[in-house]
């Protein structure tokens, strides 16, 4: 294990006989939950029972006990902690620890993370700010090392991972396997790099990420052994990967909402093999929906049986990534436990993560991390003339954005022209789009139109653009695009709405142009300030600024854009 990678750990011979004796009644465990009605997501069942935990392990079920601390839950339901299996905690907007305050009430007592955006801005450096961040975090963080960064070529991004890089992480005791390979192209064509990531991780866990991909073509991305997948998007599709060999991991975030497609999936005979996941949801959807939590109330809300609805939010999800000592409620088994006011509607009273409850006190003791990346917005202003786009001889590509997808359409729209440009049409909804490089001062300007915004005046810039985080910008004019554009450089990385006269909502993002150095109570403010701005433009998208960062992201069909320009997903090339 490299130096100043070891954890502290009390499973020793000590422990182990403290915990013995604890769970054979003979001296106090150092918590009871007493009164609790276990749930058993192996067979659905209830026990009224006293639960007994050492440390961060249960000791004792099925049995009344004494312990240093002892907690009434008053026979309420106790089921496993949750486990969300893929996100990017960048996407919350904030820092590990500030997700950690934020999600862990929720009962998402593990996250297992991919630190790709991050990654693509600061590389190594941004990967081990997170694994410093997840030794300290209350939740257990766990840490699945970035494949592709850049995702691809057709963009400027502001690192490259290679297999060096990645290798003297792989140890890292939080360190599960490889996060999620979007470069299925790059699988299948065996490229010489992309196959150097795979052997090195064939022993241990690799996600996946391969969107529409069937067939032959699904096979010889599986035969790289390669395990699960959160970009199904159809029951046809999600059907298909379970029967070959693939854990589907239901997604459920700000932008991509796939638990209505993919629900009717989680049947009895299957649920041991599906899992839940965000992939991307910010604090104020985590304020007014919830989390993990969420996705479980709905999913029983849907017909979907309590026992798969939750057996699949910690077991399967434990079990589909190796974490063989937790996601059950019994002796040996981690202490993490969510204590219900609601069963069926999945409403929590209490968390207990680690043998731990969960109280501010717990936050408080953390150990600081420094940020990182704090200039890494390397651009001067923009003027509006940046944002040109020469007029096509016939039709112009546009990107047809869908609401709740990152799938984007690729349109074909005649537009107005004008001095031999391309023009704004309100008419059509066919705004602007473009991506400012923002990473080695190239210069780079992407242009380009989008349809679906619903905008009649104003724009809306972020620096959060997946995966390689240039600022995208849409707006219905070019000052005001070039006004949003300039805040966001100003802030050193954020979001921003603006008009032709000014800037009208904006939020401050400085770590890596990702995260608020903020509470996340500050930023779930700024963003309903920046949502109603955004409507008041006109907008009719539900969450528009995740759904502008993922308008650059060029592995995700249909068509997108990059600093390069407009990008055909399924021919893999530039237009």
């Amino acid at each position: 294990m490299p130096e100043g990678y070891e954890v502290k750990t009390d499973h020793d011979a000590d422990f182990l006989a403290r915990a013995i004796a604890a769970g054979a009644g003979e001296v106090p465990a150092d918590l009871v939950l007493k009164n609790a009605r276990l749930f058993s997501v192996i067979d659905g069942s209830m026990i009224e029972t006293d639960i007994a935990v050492v440390g961060d392990r249960i000791v004792g079920v099925q049995g009344e006990y004494h312990g240093e601390r002892e907690i009434d839950v008053e026979e309420r339901v106790v089921v496993p902690g949750f486990i969300d299996t893929h996100l990017h905690v960048e996407s919350s907007l904030v820092t590990p620890f500030e997700f950690d305050r934020c999600v862990l009430p929720h009962g998402v007592t593990t996250a297992i993370c991919d630190p790709h955006e991050i990654a693509n801005v600061l590389g190594a450096e941004g990967i081990r700010y997170f694994l410093d961040s997840s030794l300290e975090t209350v939740m257990d963080l766990r840490v699945n090392l970035s494949s592709c960064v850049p995702a691809t070529s057709f963009e400027t991004a502001g690192a490259c991972l290679e297999i060096e890089d990645l290798l003297p992480l792989r140890d890292h005791p939080k360190v599960i396997g490889l996060a999620e390979f979007m470069n299925f192209p790059g699988v299948l064509a065996r490229n010489p790099k992309v196959l150097a990531k795979l052997a090195a991780f064939q022993g241990g866990h690799i996600d996946g990420h391969a969107p529409l991909l069937s067939g032959l073509a699904l096979n010889g991305y599986i035969a790289a052994g390669i395990r699960t997948d959160h970009e199904a998007t159809t029951a046809e599709e999600a059907l298909e990967k379970l029967s070959k060999g693939m854990t589907i991991l239901i997604r459920e975030g700000s932008v991509s909402k796939d638990l209505d497609a993919l629900a009717p999936i989680l049947q009895p005979d299957v649920s041991a093999f599906v899992a839940l996941c965000t992939d991307d949801r910010n604090p104020l959807d985590i304020a007014e929906e919830g989390h993990i939590d969420s996705m479980i109330r709905r999913l029983i809300a849907k017909g979907i049986r309590p026992l798969d609805a939750y057996r699949s939010a910690s077991w399967s999800a434990a079990n589909a990534f190796g974490l063989k000592d937790r996601g059950f409620l019994a002796p040996g088994w981690r202490a993490d436990m969510v204590v219900l006011d609601d069963f069926d509607d999945c409403r929590i009273a209490s968390v207990v993560s680690g043998g731990r409850l969960v109280a501010d006190d717990l936050f408080a003791r953390r150990k600081p991390v420094s940020p990182v990346g704090l200039d890494s917005v390397n651009l001067d202003g923009v003027s509006a003339d940046v944002f040109t786009v020469k007029a096509a001889e016939g039709e112009t590509d546009v990107i047809g954005v869908v609401p709740g997808r990152i799938i984007t359409e690729h349109l074909k729209m005649s537009l107005p022209s004008a001095g031999g440009l391309a023009q704004i049409d309100l008419g059509q909804d066919a705004l602007k789009v473009a991506v400012v490089e923002r990473h080695k001062r190239t210069g780079n300007v992407g242009c380009g139109f989008v349809s679906g915004f619903g905008m009649k005046a104003g724009a809306i810039a972020s620096s959060v653009g997946h995966d390689s985080h240039n600022i995208c910008v849409v707006g219905a004019s070019e000052a005001a695009m070039a006004n949003a554009v300039n805040r966001v450089i100003e802030m050193k990385g954020g979001f921003a709405v603006a008009d032709d006269t000014g800037v009208m909502a904006e939020l401050a993002l400085p770590l890596a142009g990702l995260m608020s150095l903020e509470p996340f109570e500050v930023v779930k403010t700024s963003l309903e300030d920046l949502r109603a701005a955004a409507v008041g433009l006109g907008c009719v998208l539900p969450e528009p600024f995740l759904q502008v960062a993922f308008l650059p992201l060029p592995v995700i069909p249909h068509l997108k854009i990059t600093d390069f320009g407009l990008f055909d997903v399924n021919a893999f090339k530039l237009l």
